[in-house]
């Protein structure tokens, strides 16, 4: 049986934000030959992880030796699973610092990133009808 990566991240490659930011932790990752893969929850791969494709759009997961992780605590495992990384997740990690982190992106960041992911697939689901 094929030992699988340490570290898999569920990502939605087709929001722009998510997918440059996660697109970029995937070249560096395989450049350096580390053991993460980076599941699209659009794709079939999704199916796996036990998540509905909503709920999964909502924020960041990282499974990590099996024990699942969202948001600020998901970036934090995968930042450490990164050297150039490690030193950006100790500091949000920091008391105060986490946080306040937690509070931007549960709050602000990710409700926001996923209203403009609906208002996408509307606009596409529209212009899909109208063809």
């Amino acid at each position: 049986m094929e030992h699988g990566p340490d570290t898999r991240v569920l990502f939605n490659a087709n929001c722009p934000v998510c997918n440059f930011e996660i697109e970029h932790y995937a070249r560096y990752a395989d450049r350096a030959g580390l053991p993460i893969r980076f599941d699209d929850l659009n794709t079939d791969a999704r199916d796996q992880w036990g998540i509905d494709a909503d709920t999964a759009a909502r924020r960041l997961y990282v499974l990590h030796h099996g024990v699942l992780a969202s948001g600020i605590p998901a970036f934090l495992v995968l930042w450490e699973q990164l050297p150039r990384y490690r030193l950006l997740g100790r500091v949000v990690g920091l008391p105060g610092i986490k946080q306040v982190a937690i509070a931007t992106y549960d709050y602000v960041l990710a409700p926001a990133i996923y209203r403009w992911h609906l208002r996408r697939v509307k606009r596409q689901a529209n212009r899909s009808k109208q063809h």
